[in-house]
């Protein structure tokens, strides 16, 4: 696979990779939000998938993918990432059932229910960084100075492969879709769901949603480049932070997305509430951002049948308390 491109191929190569070490996640219709938004609207259920979220399919399909590309007698390296939380458990879960060892940086105010479970599958966890973007310069100063395998969350070929088994499953399930949404972070879920649903029928519209707390995507498409932005806290850790400058989700971003939106916290704390009373679903904030964008006419779906992808839901019990008790607030 080329540095720069997915492949339909290469999808259905993590697929069959993937077969036996992950869950096919439910699409569920969803009569609350259809009503809500006036169109026929189902959930993808990643926030079912082993780790809470739907970054294991990438994760592991890097994983698996470098133990094959391994030369007769050669050892694994040291497999180091950034993470804001979900990518990193998905990746010590991969190294910890194949054997790896792994090095994990992320932001010292992650999650803690993150960080615990990272710690929990014996990463070599590093919660040292301010900030996500100085995750990345750790992991990738590590990766240099040790030899270690950097395997980005977002910007690796075998991450977006395994991640676009997402959109597989999604126009398998519901062949007629006509809208797919996705949270948007670093991009690779949705380049690598956009990739599949385009080339299964041109005419599907594929929509990403930010945060309004950091926007990149949004800046970068109007600007024709990668540009920084301020980032400013946010309950969705997932999706806060400056994009890699190298990064190969971008152009792909810019050539297969049909739209670019932003929802606010209060959005996605009404979605996540909602979630949780009206379908039982637990998510976390970058989790429900799309179903939040959908909620609060961030993107019209009236009249369309439509996938919303719920990303995760590794949020701390307590911000979920305090999300769905009396008076509560997004912060």
């Amino acid at each position: 696979m080329s540095s720069a491109s997915l492949g339909l191929s290469d999808v259905f190569v993590a697929r069959r990779r993937l077969a036996g070490r992950i869950r096919r996640t439910p699409l569920v219709h969803s009569a609350w939000l259809s009503e809500a938004a006036g169109g026929d609207v189902h959930l993808k259920l990643e926030s079912l998938q082993l780790t809470n979220s739907f970054k294991l399919r990438g994760a592991f399909n890097a994983a698996l993918a470098l133990v094959e590309r391994l030369g007769p007698g050669e050892s694994a390296p040291t497999l180091v990432t950034a993470s804001a939380g979900n990518h990193g458990l998905a990746m010590a879960y991969a190294a910890g059932q194949l054997g790896l060892r792994i090095v994990v940086f992320t932001p010292r105010d992650a999650p803690r229910a993150k960080l615990d479970a990272i710690a929990r599958h014996r990463a070599d966890l590093r919660p040292e960084a301010k900030t996500y973007e100085d995750c990345e310069r750790l992991a990738k100063q590590f990766s240099a100075e040790t030899g270690a395998r950097y395997i980005s969350p977002y910007s690796h070929p075998d991450v977006l492969a395994g991640a676009g088994t997402v959109g597989l499953e999604i126009v398998e399930d519901l062949p007629d879709v006509g809208v797919v949404v996705a949270p948007v972070g670093g991009g690779g879920l949705i380049a690598a769901v956009a990739t599949v649903v385009k080339a299964a029928s041109p005419t599907i519209e594929v929509a990403g949603v930010e945060a309004e707390a950091s926007h990149p995507f949004a800046d970068s498409l109007r600007a024709g480049r990668i540009v920084e932005v301020s980032v400013g806290p946010s309950i969705a850790d997932g999706l806060v932070g400056n994009m890699d400058p190298e990064t190969i989700t971008f152009s792909m971003v810019q050539r297969l997305v049909d739209r670019m939106v932003q929802v606010s916290e209060e959005q996605m704390a009404d979605a996540i509430r909602g979630l949780v009373a009206r379908e039982h679903v637990i998510a976390e904030g970058a989790g429900a951002a799309a179903v939040g964008a959908a909620l609060g006419g961030r993107i019209d779906l009236k009249g369309q049948r439509a996938a919303i992808v719920v990303t995760g839901s590794n949020i701390d019990a307590d911000r979920l308390a305090t999300l769905l008790s009396p008076g509560r607030s997004a912060s």
